[in-house]
Parts: C-alpha cells; structure tokens; sequence
C-alpha cells in the first residue's frame, strides 16, 4: 500500500471512529476482505471527505500511529459540545461517583475506608481518589473550601450541615437538593434528601 492510499484509509477510519459508525466494504478489513489492500476498487466507498471543510487535510497529514489522536481532534471540531462536557469535569464530580461506588458500606466513627467511613472520612477518601487532600475532620474541610451560595451550588461540591457556627456533618452534593453521605451509626454510605436548611457550601479547587 503506497502513501497516498495509506493515508486515505487513515481518513475513513478517522471518521467512523468519530461518527460511530461501520464503513462500507473497506478492503482488508471487513466483510469481503481484499488481501493486496489496495483501494482501486474501493474510490466510491467510505466517507465524503469534502463535506467537512478542513478535517480532510488535518487528517491527511496524519500517519496510521496518530489515528486516535486525530480521531480525538476530530471530534472535537464535530461534536464541540461532547469534548466542551469532558473538559467541564471537575473534582468534585470525580469525587461524587467514588462517593456514589461506596453505596452500603457502613458507617464508622473515626474511618476513611477503603470499606467504612464517619462522614468526614467519605469526603476525604473520595477527594484523595481524585487526587485532591483535605483535611480530617467537617469543620477543618469547611474551612479549606471556597463558600458558595445555595444558588452557586453544583454537583460535587461539599454540603456543610452546621448548628450555629459549628459544622458538625457533610456530604458531597448530587444535585436535586440530595447528598451522598455516610450518616451514623448504625446507618451506611447512601443518596439522601438534604434535610435541613441549616447548611453551607463549599468548593474543593
């Protein structure tokens, strides 16, 4: 196979990697296999390059070893906003799922699992997962957050129960005004309504 058809099929694959979709009858690899892997009958087949105005060349300078890597760059002048949503992650959305992966596991007054957690010990564990470190203990992780407003609140910041000036509970925000949290004793790690209007916010940056 010379350059130029190498490159083509770079091309073709690039697109149904980013499209997700199979390609028609590409030659050597699927339905009827051409063992030379030569293209001559194949001109008509795969994608219209022409219908996306410069992909075609930013591909076509791309060697078999950068498929993924182009596939990626691709992707991201198609389909902006799947690529925008990936970059708009944060730590504390990471955190949540690790939070959320610890459903049952009981509560122990004092632990920061892997397998029991007090609630402090939830929200450091799940933190530390994504590599973010907080302090031990409700108060001291109010503390090192950036406050927020209820308005401001997203999914994965820290939710601050507290009686006066004292926080004396927290848990990791899941949107639809719930938290996973590890409660008491007695209790395990689960999704529940925020019960009290006697809470503050705080950010992990």
């Amino acid at each position: 196979m010379d350059r130029q058809e190498r490159e083509t099929q770079v091309r073709r694959t690039t697109m149904a990697v980013v499209l997700g979709v199979k390609p028609r009858m590409w030659p050597g690899n699927f339905d009827s296999p051409n063992p030379t892997g030569h293209l001559s009958q194949a001109d008509d087949e795969g994608f219209d390059m022409s219908a996306f105005p410069g992909i075609s060349t930013l591909v076509s300078r791309a060697g078999a070893a950068t498929v993924l890597t182009a596939a990626t760059v691709t992707a991201s002048m198609l389909l902006p906003g799947v690529a925008a949503d990936a970059q708009a992650a944060t730590p504390g959305q990471a955190a949540l799922k690790v939070a959320a992966s610890k459903k049952g596991s009981p509560y122990q007054y004092g632990a920061a699992g892997p397998n029991r957690f007090d609630c402090s010990g939830l929200t450091l564990y799940s933190f530390k997962k994504v590599g973010k470190n907080l302090p031990r203990t409700a108060q001291d992780q109010y503390n090192r957050t950036r406050h927020l407003s209820a308005g401001s609140r997203q999914t994965g910041d820290l939710v601050f129960f507290h009686s006066g000036s004292n926080v004396y509970h927290v848990g990791i925000y899941a949107g639809d005004n719930k938290i996973w949290h590890s409660p008491k004793p007695g209790a395990s790690v689960r999704l529940e309504k925020i019960w009290s209007n006697s809470v503050w916010y705080g950010r992990v940056n």
